[in-house]
């Protein structure tokens, strides 16, 4: 005969085992790198303009919705920071695609419209660079030279001087190869378990 068991005799249930996300930084930092890079290429003057539109497809998919992606996972592993850059450039980028494809500007204000646009990315990254100063030495570098990438883009489609977008043009270039070393740190250290290329912590380490 069964005999029926007691509630104090039912084994507790041992809670699921969370799994932790991957750290999206490595994402994140690759779309927004590969993305700068190609348009500050067109920026800097060293390719024609005309073949600038290969940088829409990037922007939509790997600078946009990658990005964006990797923004969300970011919210998921509690780090409002990552979570907050890379959800906004990746709209940024998701915007410039829109920018360029459904929204025709009259030739007279355009260069005005473009400029007040990048201001307003400037002061997003100036603040976010006061908050880069207590991640790491990598992302600070990334966070001042995109900074100054696009006050020099936006003062010089506000005051029609070309030689201003061409030095964003070259700050962007620069501020691809910070990201981008950001992003082959990550990934290079998680897969070999140790510190291969250091990346500089700029704030203590909890205890």
């Amino acid at each position: 005969m069964s005999v029926p068991l007691q509630r104090s005799q039912v084994p507790p249930t041992a809670p699921a085992a969370s799994i932790p996300f991957g750290d999206p930084a490595g994402l994140g930092l690759a779309g927004f790198a590969m993305t700068t890079f190609v348009l500050s290429c067109y920026n800097a003057g060293w390719f024609a303009a005309a073949g600038s539109g290969v940088v829409l497809g990037l922007a939509l998919f790997y600078g946009g919705i990658a990005q964006l992606a990797a923004g969300m996972w970011e919210f998921a592993n509690h780090n409002t920071f990552g979570a907050v850059a890379f959800s906004s450039y990746g709209a940024f980028w998701l915007s410039f695609w829109y920018l360029l494809t459904a929204t025709k500007l009259p030739a007279d204000v355009e260069g005005k419209a473009v400029g007040i646009y990048l201001i307003a990315w400037g002061i997003f990254t100036l603040y976010m660079t006061v908050a880069a100063s207590k991640t790491n030495l990598v992302v600070f570098l990334v966070f001042i030279a995109l900074t100054l990438t696009y006050f020099a883009l936006a003062i010089g489609d506000l005051a029609g001087a070309s030689w201003l977008g061409i030095l964003g043009g070259y700050l962007g270039v620069l501020t691809a190869i910070f990201a981008w070393y950001g992003s082959f740190a990550t990934v290079t250290n998680f897969t070999f378990k140790r510190t291969v290329l250091p990346v500089k912590p700029l704030a203590p380490t909890a205890r």
